[in-house]
């Protein structure tokens, strides 16, 4: 190999940046909810299963028994039957949700924090909550959603509310099941974007509370709450 065909050393360092193409990464999440519920479900069983096995052992006390059934007459004839177990399906599609969504935060906080600090590593250290928080919906929103936050609002005592009013994870969102069960899908695609934004700010030194809220598709608001004094 010549000399001048060896890359110098600031190529090696700071690389030309690779493109995806856009379409690619909706696709991509789409998948990786799918693989991730499918993963809970079965780290479910296993706790489960160990959980049981404990009990046969005589390691742990066995959880209290269930309420007695209902007969199937009085359940017929009972106007909240079928409330009650939509109630309790319910319930147990929240749970797994919920599991589903703790683990795509996580995930979402280590791109947050890597993004973070690809972004900023020719800038200075942010000392105002404020300029982070501008930073988040500047640099890091168009870097990840190609575009900057449509509103910021403050109340001047750490909470930050940042709206999106189309936010690109969940323009192509939709569900055959009716408004509710789309909402109810929309919060799953929320959970990795509010690890993005949680995780970059842990690694600008503010350690956030983020929470996402969906009531209108494709509307996104992030509520970013920042411990006082910070």
């Amino acid at each position: 190999m010549s000399i001048s065909a060896v890359p110098s050393l600031a190529a090696v360092a700071d690389p030309a940046p690779r493109y995806v193409d856009g379409p690619a990464m909706d696709y991509f999440i789409i998948e990786m909810v799918s693989a991730l519920r499918a993963s809970s479900a079965v780290a479910t069983a296993r706790a489960k299963k160990v959980e049981q096995e404990m009990i046969d052992a005589g390691l742990m006390p066995a959880p209290a028994p269930a309420p007695p059934a209902l007969k199937k007459d009085k359940m017929r004839e009972s106007m909240g039957s079928n409330a009650s177990r939509s109630s309790l399906s319910k319930d147990g599609q929240d749970g797994e949700d919920e599991e589903l969504r703790v683990r795509l935060e996580s995930i979402g906080m280590h791109v947050g924090a890597n993004m973070a600090e690809r972004l900023c590593h020719d800038r200075g250290l942010f000392t105002d909550t404020l300029d982070a928080i501008k930073f988040i919906c500047k640099d890091l929103w168009n870097a990840c959603w190609e575009k900057q936050v449509d509103n910021l609002r403050t109340n001047h005592r750490g909470v930050y509310v940042l709206q999106d009013n189309a936010f690109k994870p969940l323009t192509r969102i939709s569900g055959w099941e009716g408004r509710a069960e789309t909402l109810r899908k929309s919060k799953i695609y929320v959970a990795m974007p509010a690890g993005i934004i949680r995780g970059a700010l842990a690694r600008l030194g503010f350690q956030a509370v983020v929470v996402p809220e969906v009531t209108n598709l494709p509307q996104c608001t992030f509520q970013v709450k920042l411990p006082k004094g910070s």
